[in-house]
């Protein structure tokens, strides 16, 4: 594949997540975009190491990192909608914005 092609997927990808941002009130999904959108910015960042310098394994290790903390994020994210769903079945932006106090 072409790094022009490569990057016009990591940018419908992000076009993608960032509609799913903007327009979701669940907080479920309101996080599948934001996943979508740093899979977008990884793709991106990938492709460019694989045409600008493939001899060099920082760019692998640069991506595995930001896949690794992109996991880790997620699993942090979801951990924190499952505790505002069990206190108070909350799953909504609006709902859990009532939470503040």
């Amino acid at each position: 594949m072409t790094l022009s092609l490569l990057m016009l997927l990591a940018a419908a990808l992000f076009c993608t997540g960032l509609f799913g941002v903007l327009t979701q009130q669940s907080v479920v999904m309101l996080m599948m975009g934001l996943e979508l959108m740093i899979g977008a910015v990884i793709l991106a960042a990938a492709a460019a190491w694989r045409h600008l310098a493939p001899a060099n394994a920082d760019g692998q290790v640069v991506v595995i990192l930001a896949v690794t903390a992109m996991a880790l994020e997620m699993a942090v994210g979801f951990a924190v909608v499952t505790a505002l769903f069990r206190t108070g079945e909350k799953d909504l932006t609006d709902q859990a914005a009532e939470l503040r106090g």
